[in-house]
């Protein structure tokens, strides 16, 4: 089997918001494609939502009753959604913290694909990209396209604070300053 292109990762998008959305989950867009309805680039892999983990097996269940394929990786902190080949990470955690109702407060009600949803704020998606650079994954090419294109958006002394505990998101923020992403206000 191929891999889903774009358009088969954005109907899985819209099938798993109106899924969760139908089943009253607290939910939003996250990761790449939250930085895509934001106004940054289109990602090229599987789309993100968030809940909140005391509703992740409620929202598997949600999800499974609407016909798509819902699977248990060995990761505690996640588990996948497959419709038509395309894959969508139901994460519960970020950065090791767990998705709370503060969180999903903050986000942001927009149409996306013809569909209301709520997706995570620009600066939330950006610690949690800042947050997940470490040693063993410190590509900042999945940082620094997002971060440019939201950099209006980002409320970078917040994100700076949330993120002051990892050197590389240290470096990275760092970067982006010289690059005059971030600038002093």
């Amino acid at each position: 089997m191929s891999e889903p292109d774009g358009a088969g990762r954005r109907e899985a998008l819209k099938r798993v918001a109106v899924a969760l959305r139908e089943g009253g989950i607290g939910f939003a867009l996250a990761g790449g494609y939250a930085g895509w309805a934001l106004g940054g680039p289109e990602p090229e892999n599987d789309v993100d939502f968030v809940v909140t983990e005391a509703e992740a097996g409620r929202a598997a269940e949600v999800l499974t009753a609407a016909g798509l394929d819902v699977h248990q990786p060995p990761e505690d902190w996640l588990f996948k959604v497959y419709s038509d080949g395309a894959m969508v990470d139901v994460l519960f955690r970020l950065a090791s913290e767990p998705v709370d109702a503060v969180l999903l407060d903050r986000c942001v009600e927009q149409e996306v694909l013809s569909v209301r949803m709520p997706v995570v704020d620009a600066t939330d998606l950006v610690i949690g990209k800042l947050a997940a650079l470490n040693e063993h994954a410190c590509d900042l090419s999945k940082v620094l396209p997002t971060a440019r294109a939201l950099r209006e958006k980002v409320d970078w002394p917040r994100a700076e604070a949330a993120t002051a505990w990892n050197d590389i998101a240290v470096a990275c923020l760092f970067l982006l300053r010289r690059l005059r992403v971030v600038t002093e206000e």
